[in-house]
C-alpha cells in the first residue's frame, strides 16, 4: 500500500538529514517562554522560516540558503498553554524529560546530570529547540541574526538561554554550534574517532527519497538482499506520528488528533568523545591484537574507519580496496555521458553501495568477521537477533520497530588526540514516534546490556557506559571472537574506559506546520 505524505505540513529535519544535501554547519539554541502570550506571538512569526519536507527536486522549489526548525519540551508546551487534557495525553518518558530518565538511559558518573553543560543543570527548564543549518557560514549567521530580533521583539517573554560549553573553557555561551570534519580544506563524513558516519539511515514509507536508498535502508525480506526486491520500505508510523507502524497499528500520540498528526519525538543529547582515551586504548591493546590498531579500531565499530562494514571485508587492505573501488564508482557516474553509460555506471556504482549498506551477518552469525558487541550490530542488528536462519517470516522482526532517524553533526574541534579535555564529540538527534520502545530501549538494552547478543553484561565498546572498579580501573569489557577455523584465538579486551560521555540534553515533540500553527493561535482543543 502506497503512503502518501503532505510533505508541506511535515517539519523537513524529519525527513530529510540537511548534512546530505549540502548544509555543513549547524546552530542550535534554546528558549525559554516568560510569558504565554509573548511565547505564542514567537511560535506564530517564527512560521515564516520553518522549512517543511517539501522535495526541493520539485517544479519551482528551490533549495534554500538556510533551514530553520522547531521543537518544544513538555515544559514547553504547558509554557505555551496547552490545554492540561492534551499534555496528559503525552507520554510519560516525554513528560519527565532526559533527566529524570538518567537511570534508564546510563547516564551515571561522569555523564550524570550534574556534569553537563550549565543550561542543562538550571532547575527552570528549557522551552524551545530551533535549529538552523546552512549552506554557509553566513547564511547560517544570516537566519541567527533573524530569529534573534524576533527573540527581542517578544520584549522578555521568550528568552534566549545560555550555558553552552566551548573550546576555550566557556560556560556561558548562547548557542549550541556544530559541523562536518573539515580536513586540508575538504569536508569529510568522520567524526571526532576517525569513523565515516552517517551512512545509512532508514527508508520509510512516503519519504519521498531516492526509491533505490531501500536497500540497506528499508526492512530486508526473504528475497535477494542485493537488490531492491530484497527490501521494502519501514512504515511510516515508526516516525511520524499518525500513521500506521510495523505492528499494523496507530501509534499513541497526543490529542486532538492535529496536535500530533505529522509529527514526531526527538531526542537531543550533547555526546562528549574522549578522544584521547580511545587512541591510548587502541595504541595500547592493539599491541597483542593481529592487525594492530586499524583492525582493532574496525572491531570496536563493525566498519573500517573508511565505512567497509567488517562483516565483508576482513582486511584492511580489503576494505581499502573496496573504497577506491566506490570512489571511482562515483566518478564514474558523476561523469558519464550517454543515457546508456549513465544506466551502466549506475548499476556498477549500486552494486559496490549494496555492499556498504545493504549487508546482513546471515554469514557471519557466530561473530567471527564482525563481533557480536561490535557497534554497528548492537545499533542495527539487521536480523542477525535470530541467531539461525529463518526463524522468523520476516528477518527484522526483532528489529523493525527499534529503528531510528539520526539527524545531527559533530562539534567543536580536536586541539589534542592525546587528551580527553575540551569541547568535542557529536551532537545526536534521534526520531522516533515511540522514545520508550525506539531510542530508550536500544540505548538500554543493546548499548548498555548485551543479553540480547549473548555478551551478558558487556556493553557497546564505544557507547557503553563503562564505569570503574574499586581501584578505579576502567572495568569495560568485550570478546572479539575467536577465528572460524580455529586460526586466532578469542582475544578478551579489558579495562576499556568510558569513551563517549553525556554533556546534556532533552526529549522535544516537533509538531507539523499545522500543529505549529494551532499552537501559536492558542487554539488547541482537546474535545
Amino acid at each position: 500500500m502506497t503512503t502518501h505524505l503532505d510533505l508541506h505540513d511535515i517539519q523537513g529535519n524529519i525527513v530529510k538529514g540537511y548534512g546530505r544535501y549540502g548544509f555543513p554547519v549547524a546552530r542550535y539554541l534554546f528558549l525559554r517562554v516568560n510569558r504565554q502570550l509573548a511565547g505564542q506571538y514567537f511560535v506564530l512569526a517564527i512560521g515564516q522560516y520553518i522549512t517543511s519536507a517539501v522535495n526541493w527536486n520539485d517544479a519551482g522549489m528551490q533549495v534554500p540558503v538556510a533551514t530553520t526548525n522547531i521543537a518544544f519540551t513538555y515544559a514547553g508546551l504547558k509554557s505555551l498553554g496547552i490545554p492540561r487534557q492534551s499534555l496528559q495525553s503525552f507520554p510519560d518518558e516525554f513528560a519527565m524529560g532526559m533527566k529524570a530518565r538518567r537511570d534508564i538511559l546510563g547516564d551515571d558518573d561522569v555523564s550524570a546530570p550534574q556534569h553537563w553543560d550549565p543550561i542543562w543543570c538550571s532547575e527552570e527548564p528549557v522551552h524551545i529547540w530551533i535549529s538552523i543549518n546552512g549552506r554557509t557560514k553566513a547564511a547560517l549567521e544570516a537566519r541567527y541574526d533573524e530569529i534573534c530580533a524576533l527573540v527581542a521583539d517578544s520584549e522578555g517573554g521568550v528568552e534566549q538561554l545560555v550555558g553552552h560549553r566551548g573550546g576555550d573553557g566557556e560556560e556561558d555561551l548562547p548557542y549550541q554550534d556544530a559541523s562536518v570534519i573539515v580536513k586540508d580544506g575538504v569536508p569529510t563524513a568522520k567524526e571526532h574517532f576517525g569513523y565515516t558516519d552517517g551512512i545509512s539511515n532508514p527508508f520509510f514509507k512516503g519519504c519521498g527519497a531516492d526509491p533505490e536508498n531501500v536497500i540497506g535502508g528499508g526492512k530486508p525480506t526473504r528475497s535477494d538482499p542485493a537488490t531492491m526486491a530484497g527490501w521494502e520500505p519501514i512504515e511510516t508510523g515508526e516516525f511520524i506520528l499518525g500513521y500506521r507502524d510495523e505492528a499494523f497499528e496507530y501509534p499513541k500520540a497526543p490529542i486532538p488528533r492535529l496536535l500530533s498528526y505529522n509529527g514526531t519525538f526527538m531526542v537531543f543529547r550533547k555526546l562528549h568523545e574522549n578522544v584521547g582515551a580511545f587512541n591510548h586504548y587502541l595504541k595500547n591493546t592493539a599491541k597483542d591484537f593481529p592487525g594492530g590498531e586499524e583492525a582493532l579500531a574496525a572491531k570496536f565499530a563493525g566498519r573500517w574507519r573508511n565505512g567497509a562494514p567488517i562483516t565483508l571485508f576482513r582486511t584492511q587492505a580489503d576494505a581499502d580496496a573496496f573504497e577506491s573501488k566506490l570512489t571511482a564508482a562515483k566518478k564514474k557516474l558523476r561523469e558519464a555521458g550517454s543515457e546508456q553509460e549513465k544506466q551502466a555506471a549506475r548499476q556498477a556504482y549500486l552494486t559496490l553501495r549494496t555492499q556498504l549498506v545493504g549487508f546482513d551477518f546471515d554469514k557471519d552469525l557466530d561473530g567471527t568477521g564482525c563481533p557480536l558487541a561490535a557497534h554497528v550490530r548492537r545499533a542495527n542488528p539487521r536480523g542477525s537477533l535470530e541467531f539461525g536462519q529463518d526463524a522468523y517470516n520476516t528477518p527484522g522482526a526483532l528489529i523493525n520497530r527499534r529503528r531510528l532517524l539520526r539527524r545531527g553533526l559533530p562539534y567543536g574541534q580536536v586541539e589534542d588526540g592525546n587528551r580527553d579535555d575540551g569541547n568535542h564529540g557529536i551532537i545526536f538527534m534521534a526520531l522516533n514516534a515511540d522514545i520508550k520502545r525506539q531510542f530508550e530501549f536500544v540505548q538500554q538494552q543493546w548499548m548498555n546490556y548485551g543479553n540480547d547478543f549473548k555478551q551478558a553484561n558487556d556493553k557497546d565498546p564505544i557507547l557503553g557506559n563503562h564505569g570503574v572498579d574499586e581501584s578505579g580501573q576502567a572495568n569495560g569489557r568485550m570478546t572479539i571472537q575467536a577465528d572460524a577455523n580455529g586460526d586466532k584465538p578469542p582475544f578478551f579486551c579489558g579495562r576499556i574506559p568510558r569513551l563517549v560521555e553525556t554533556r546534556g540534553g532533552d526529549y522535544f515533540f516537533i509538531p507539523s506546520i499545522t500543529s505549529l500553527r494551532m499552537i501559536g493561535e492558542g487554539i488547541i482543543d482537546p474535545t
